[in-house]
């Protein structure tokens, strides 16, 4: 194991920093978790969420980036050991998938939970 420098951590962050964009890049998921993040964040500022909320949207929004970036790496990585099909990586990429959309309906549901009784208080 190597030692511990600054230089060395600069190194790692740029390294994730580069998955970022590649799962930016190349995944469309991604695309439409961008889009739901900005509206989350735009509905919370539009609303004036309290700091409670805020918290509760931002663990949502870091739920859902979190199950995506691990569902492209996991993806990536069957692709590499099973270039050909397989029923078991084809099983594995499924459950991946379903941790995305796990998370992506928790999201919804926090939005809803939040955001609803504002929108129908506007109606």
């Amino acid at each position: 194991m190597s030692d511990f420098t600054v230089i060395s951590r600069i190194r790692s962050v740029r390294f994730a920093l580069r998955g970022i964009r590649w799962m930016l890049l190349t995944q469309h998921n991604a695309w439409i978790h961008a889009a739901a993040t900005l509206v989350a964040v735009s509905a919370g500022a539009i609303f004036r969420i309290d700091a409670h909320e805020w918290l509760v949207i931002v663990l949502a929004i870091m739920a859902v980036w979190t199950a995506e970036a691990l569902n492209t790496a996991f993806e990536a990585l069957c692709d590499v050991a099973s270039p050909d099909f397989h029923p078991s990586v084809e099983r594995a990429k499924d459950v991946a998938a379903g941790a995305v959309l796990i998370s992506a309906i928790g999201s919804v549901l926090v939005a809803v939970l939040i955001f609803g009784p504002r929108v129908a208080a506007l109606m």
